[in-house]
């Protein structure tokens, strides 16, 4: 019994192990191939806007204002009275 249960054991581990290393490849090749598509219509999009003599933006930076930079630690003490009517 226990020799039966062991041997299930390992079997259900192997597989789980196999099963686990074909679908990491099979994603791997996959992701690759969705890659290299990309690229190739990225290409594709360029030559064609190429030769249509546009103008191809591939980033635009973010505009920031620039503020002035002062380096106050506190504010200006003001003494003051509390005028009661």
């Amino acid at each position: 019994m226990w020799k039966f249960l062991i041997i299930v054991l390992g079997v259900g581990w192997l597989l789980g192990q196999l099963i686990r290393y074909f679908l990491r490849s099979k994603l791997a090749k996959f992701a690759r191939h969705v890659s290299e598509v990309a690229k190739e219509e990225q290409r594709a999009q360029r030559h064609t806007a190429a030769s249509k003599d546009e103008i191809i933006v591939d980033y635009i930076p973010n505009k920031q204002e620039e503020k002035p930079h002062k380096n106050i630690k506190g504010g200006e003490y003001v003494d003051y009275e509390d005028v009661k009517e």
